[in-house]
C-alpha cells in the first residue's frame, strides 16, 4: 500500500497530531514563540501577535504540505490554530 497520494502528494496516514506539531513549528520557527504557548486554542492575532503575512504564509505552508486548497474567505474564518489544525485534517484522506 502507497503511503502517498496519486500524484505523489502528502501521505495518508497523517494523524491530528502530525499536523498540530508542523503548526506548532511553523510558529515558533516563524514568530519566535516558545512552543509551550501554543496549543489549540491559540489566537494567532490576539496571543501570537501574528499579521497578515505570516497567516498567509502559513496557509501556503499548509497547502504545499498536504496538498490542500484554502479560499481567502476560509482562510478568514479561522482565528485558532485548532481551527487550522482541523481544517486540514478535514480533508485529507480519513479526515
Amino acid at each position: 500500500m502507497s503511503t502517498t497520494g496519486e500524484t505523489g502528494g502528502p501521505q495518508a496516514t497523517v494523524d491530528r497530531d502530525a499536523i498540530f506539531a508542523m503548526v506548532r513549528d511553523h510558529l515558533t520557527a516563524e514568530l519566535e514563540v516558545p512552543a509551550g504557548e501554543i496549543a489549540d486554542g491559540t489566537r494567532f492575532r490576539d496571543d501570537l501577535d501574528a499579521d497578515s503575512l505570516d497567516l498567509y504564509e502559513l496557509v501556503m505552508e499548509l497547502e504545499d504540505t498536504y496538498g490542500i486548497a484554502m479560499s481567502e474567505d476560509e482562510a478568514a474564518k479561522i482565528e485558532t490554530v485548532g481551527q487550522a489544525v482541523d481544517f486540514v485534517f478535514e480533508r485529507l484522506p480519513g479526515g
